[in-house]
């Protein structure tokens, strides 16, 4: 039986990873599909301390999985968790048609960015198109360059107003004609200078893939099917994200969007069930908030299991 098993491999589950694993609990990491996470698909990260002329995100998720190993993590590499039993104590975890029986379970499964279904979005991945302002725009390959937005909630507000210093035009393309982003969010965006919105609009292709970089998008206007292409060097597409939460629908408690709700630090309405990353963060959504989380939902399965021995 295990003390913890860690479902997800990003910078929260490794994080939880290392902390428990230095408190001699020796977690069983299920990386999932894609070890190391979002993180791993970004090129150069420059906003995670202690690094600093930043670091490929690869090589630092590279990183922190050694750091784990060093310290007695254990982690089943490309394994899924085909479903969880969590009506009992200890919990059951069935991972590739194995059944494993644990004390406690840190769900750090994350999110992913929702796409805009277009082949040239996954083939300039990285390389002009993504789906962070914040790791990605301080980028030398989009400064001073007109810079696209897609998207019409916070989240794209947010892209657009930080790219504002960095891009010479931030172009907001929204497929209606008015933002849903909240009120204050919306005429602070619209108020400034250097945002252009472009309504009632929606992606059809970014170019040009030949040159293996963002060189423009084609438009289309969703009311007069006229289609246009417009110059630019980078598209961030803020169209939402989707938690990955399934797995645990109806077991252990979600908001409205699926993001999983906390009781009390990393705490879910399941005792012995701890909560770290992007699955149940959907305001910060950085890779060192993530880790903090995993911080803390290793300290809470850590002192749940002292607890559960005294």
């Amino acid at each position: 039986m295990e003390n913890v098993i860690i479902i997800g491999s990003g910078c929260a589950g490794l994080t939880a990873a290392l902390y428990t694993a230095r408190a001699d609990l020796t977690p069983l990491v299920i990386t999932g599909i894609m070890p190391g996470g979002l993180l791993t698909t970004t090129t150069i990260v420059e906003n995670y301390p202690g690094f600093v002329e930043g670091i490929d995100g690869y090589q630092l998720m590279t990183n922190m999985q050694k750091q784990a190993e060093r310290f007695g993590a254990r982690l089943r590499t490309l394994s899924r968790v085909e479903s969880v039993d969590l009506s009992q104590r200890p919990f059951a975890v069935t991972v590739d048609g194995e059944k494993i029986l644990t004390k406690t379970l840190i769900i750090a499964t994350g999110a992913g960015h929702r796409h805009l279904g277009i082949e040239s979005e996954h083939l300039l991945e990285n390389k002009g198109v993504t789906y962070c302002a914040t790791c990605d725009g301080a980028l030398p390959m989009f400064r001073n360059k007109p810079l696209v937005v897609v998207g019409g909630g916070d989240s794209a507000c947010e892209e657009a107003l930080y790219l504002t210093r960095f891009a010479s035009v931030v172009y907001l393309i929204h497929r209606r004609g008015e933002l849903r982003a909240s009120k204050i969010m919306a005429d602070r965006t619209l108020a400034n200078p250097k945002i252009q919105p472009i309504w009632h609009t929606e992606v059809l292709e970014i170019l040009d893939v030949a040159k293996d970089e963002v060189t423009g998008v084609r438009l289309k206007n969703n009311q007069t099917n006229e289609e246009t292409v417009l110059d630019c060097s980078g598209v961030f597409i803020a169209i939402g994200l989707i938690p990955s939460t399934q797995l645990f629908k109806d077991i252990i408690t979600t908001d409205d969007s699926g993001y999983f709700v906390l009781t009390e630090g990393s705490k879910t309405n399941v005792p012995g069930v701890f909560i770290a990353g992007d699955c149940a963060d959907k305001v910060y959504r950085q890779a060192i908030t993530a880790a903090g989380m995993g911080c803390m939902a290793a300290i809470d399965a850590e002192r749940f299991l002292q607890d559960a021995t005294e």
